[in-house]
Parts: structure tokens; C-alpha cells; sequence
């Protein structure tokens, strides 16, 4: 790595835009001011084979820092992911294979570098040193803290409150991180609100083993396409980056209207001032929120796949939900695949949630029930007409129908 650093022209899009508290502020800021390289650490646990736009917030920081001349280290989590960090959950989780974590690494690194510079970043393999590790070495670690400090995390505090387990390698996890700061010498640390504690115990022993501490910058948290919750894939609220064109774009134009403003600002190079203008044009009711959205899908479609896949993107958006026209290229399916399970059973009795499942736009009979009991499943015939299938009463479909779930699945029954 180059030892050429350039300070920031505008230190606030840096410590402020898309940033929710860094400790201490002060401190990074006077390093950033020196001129000196910086050691940015961010570690993540391929405990799941996926990135969605929540991890891209983090990411688009390192990125920039980079850019100025910083060392990005980025920490790959192949002991600490088969224990699972319990931030934010009620119950101890499941362990991984080794063998499952090195699969999901490779496809966490591929999408990882959609957004980091991969030859300006040293990665590291957390066996690189815990391989090593003897029953002397975690004994010596453990013992600079104490059970009364962990229980002041707020995950460990409300289980143990309930009377719920907590299991010892849960205890270890923020060590185990915290010791990978010590290891390669951290000058900052990345990561969300919810992994304060842990970072702050990295910047603590760092301290304890004659170290300068980390300084740990947090990034906010996106919240999810249902305006509710933070964004993950268990909740099903998630964008993620190798979603397909279409998807992509077609999630994003669901968000809330209340989060296009945060969207700009965690995941656009849009200057503040015009997001400004987005808001107050916003409040006042000057201007369509839907134009505004529209642009912010575009763009983060054109990061990740490119212009002419956006366009195309938009293009189908516009015919498919604003006009409810139906695409232009619709999986079909055997009508006979559809009425298989069906061959003894009156067509006023047959279940909608099963045909759903059987013309694979249902996982189960029982997602199949719910997008029915939401009208989420209607079906065009050929002259037009639409029906909303309900849950009482049975579903006749004929070749040429075509059965639309939400927004974004189709299929067309053939002979």
C-alpha cells in the first residue's frame, strides 16, 4: 500500500454522513489529520452466504477511507462464525462447520468486493492465529475480564434476567474478536450499533496488552423494505447484492416513503445539500416521492449490475406494477403439473395455497395460505379480466391464465 495519504477535504462526510457515533471522534480525527495510514479493521462472520444494503453502509465508509490511502484489514471469522455472535438475539445459536463457514466466506468475499477495493485490501483468516491457541492462552484471555462486565451487555442482561441460557462460548465471542484487534494491530474498528460492546472490549485489552486503542466507528442501522425493522434476511426485508436486476429495483420502489432520505444519504454519493432539497420538497408536497424513489432504485441497481440492466429494470417496473401490464417474458407451467394433486378433488374445493406451491410461487401450503389470506394472488385471464383468489371457495384455472403473486411473480398455465 502506497504510503501517500490525502486528509479529506470535508471531514464531516466522513465522520457524520452515514455514521452514528464514533469513540472517540476526537481521536479519529486528529489521526485522519496526521496524514498517517490508518489500520481500518472490520470483521465479519460468514455465518450466511449472503450481503444485503445493510452490511453496504459499513462498507461504502471503507471504501472511502480507503480511496484517501488507508489500509483496509478486513478479518474473516472462520473460528468466531462457528460459535455465532449473539448481538440482538434471544437464544443461543446453532453452531456452523467448518466446512459451511469456508463456503459462505467464498461467497461473502465475492460480493464484499463489489464495494471495497480488493487489491488495496489485506485479508486475514482468523485460524491464522486461534489455530494456535492452547487451553493456556484462552485461559489468560478470559481472565482479564469479568462474568459482572459481560452481563452489562444488553443481550446477556435480558437472558439472563429471564432465566435463559447463556452458553460459555457465547462469553468467549467478544474476546475472540476483541484478541483479532490485538493480533493485527487495529487503528479502528468498523461494525453496527449493536456491536458497541464488542468493539469497546477490543479497544480495552488492546489497551491492556500496551497497545494504542482502537477507535470504534459505528455505522447506523438501515432499515429493512418493511419501514419497520432493521434489514435481514431472516425477516425477509432484505436487498440484497446479487439479487437480479428486476428484483433489486422492484424491492427498492417498496420502501416506505419516510426512507428515501436515509437511503440517499447511507448508500448515494448524492451531495447532502440536493438530498435536503429531496426532503423538504417531500414535506412541502411540492414534488412525487415516487420520482425521488425511482432515481434512488436506479442508481443503487446501476452499482451493482450497470445502467443499460437499470433502465431495463425501471422499464419493467413502470409496465409491470404502475401500468399492471403483464411482462413481456413469463415462466409458464403445465396445467397438468397444477392439477396433479388435484385429480380426485371438485375444482370449487381445490386449495388455492396448494396450486401456489405446486406452480412454484410458494415455498409451502402455509406461505401459500398467507399471501392468499393478504390478496396477494389474483389471476389474469386472456381478455383481461382479473380475479383475487380468497381463501374460501376453490380456483379454476385454464391454460392462459396467468397467476400473479404481489408485484414481481408471474406464471402462465399452458396445455
Amino acid at each position: 500500500m502506497t504510503s501517500q495519504v490525502q486528509i479529506p477535504e470535508n471531514l464531516s462526510t466522513i465522520t457524520r454522513r452515514g455514521v452514528s457515533r464514533i469513540i472517540s471522534e476526537a481521536d479519529f480525527t486528529a489521526m485522519l489529520q496526521r496524514g498517517k495510514p490508518l489500520r481500518l479493521k472490520m470483521g465479519f462472520d460468514p455465518s450466511r452466504p449472503d450481503i444485503h444494503l445493510g452490511h453496504v453502509v459499513g462498507l461504502r465508509k471503507l471504501r472511502q477511507l480507503q480511496d484517501l490511502g488507508h489500509q483496509v484489514i478486513l478479518i474473516v471469522g472462520d473460528w468466531t462464525a462457528q460459535i455465532g455472535d449473539p448481538s440482538g438475539r434471544s437464544a443461543t445459536r446453532t453452531m456452523l462447520t467448518h466446512a459451511e463457514v469456508l463456503e459462505n466466506a467464498e461467497s461473502y468475499l465475492r460480493q464484499f468486493f463489489k464495494v471495497v477495493d480488493r487489491d488495496r485490501t489485506q485479508v486475514e483468516w482468523q485460524s491464522q492465529w486461534f489455530g494456535e491457541f492452547t487451553l493456556a492462552n484462552v485461559i489468560e484471555l478470559t481472565s482479564r475480564f469479568t462474568i459482572n462486565q459481560f452481563l452489562h451487555r444488553e443481550d446477556f442482561a435480558n437472558r439472563y434476567s429471564q432465566n435463559q441460557p447463556i452458553a460459555i462460548t457465547e462469553m468467549l465471542y467478544p474476546l475472540m474478536q476483541a484478541y483479532d484487534s490485538v493480533v493485527i494491530e487495529s487503528d479502528v474498528e468498523f461494525g453496527g450499533t449493536d456491536q458497541m460492546f464488542n468493539l469497546l472490549v477490543g479497544r480495552e485489552l488492546q489497551g491492556m496488552m500496551g497497545q494504542t486503542p482502537q477507535q470504534c466507528f459505528m455505522m447506523p442501522i438501515l432499515v429493512g423494505t418493511d419501514g419497520v425493522q432493521k434489514m435481514s434476511k431472516s425477516l425477509g426485508n432484505y436487498v440484497a447484492l446479487e439479487e437480479p436486476p428486476e428484483e433489486m429495483y422492484g424491492k427498492l420502489m417498496s420502501l416506505p416513503d419516510e426512507l428515501i432520505t436515509s437511503y440517499y444519504e447511507y448508500l448515494t454519493d448524492v451531495p447532502d445539500a440536493d438530498i435536503a432539497e429531496m426532503t423538504h420538497a417531500m414535506e412541502s408536497e411540492t414534488a412525487n416521492p415516487m420520482d425521488f424513489k425511482k432515481g434512488l432504485a436506479h442508481r443503487i441497481t446501476t452499482t451493482f449490475h450497470d445502467s443499460d440492466a437499470a433502465d431495463a429494470a425501471q422499464s419493467h417496473f413502470e409496465q409491470v406494477v404502475q401500468r399492471r401490464d403483464l411482462p413481456d417474458d413469463i415462466p409458464e407451467v403445465s396445467e397438468s403439473i397444477l392439477i396433479r394433486d388435484h385429480e380426485m378433488t371438485p375444482v370449487s374445493e381445490r386449495s388455492p395455497a396448494r396450486l401456489l406451491v405446486a406452480a412454484g410461487l410458494a415455498g409451502s401450503v402455509a406461505e401459500g395460505r398467507r399471501l392468499v389470506s393478504q390478496g396477494a394472488v389474483e389471476v389474469v385471464h386472456p381478455n383481461g379480466e382479473r380475479t383475487t383468489i380468497r381463501m374460501r371457495g376453490g380456483i379454476e384455472i385454464k391454460p392462459g391464465d396467468v397467476i400473479r403473486v404481489g408485484r414481481r411473480r408471474f406464471v402462465r398455465v399452458v396445455p
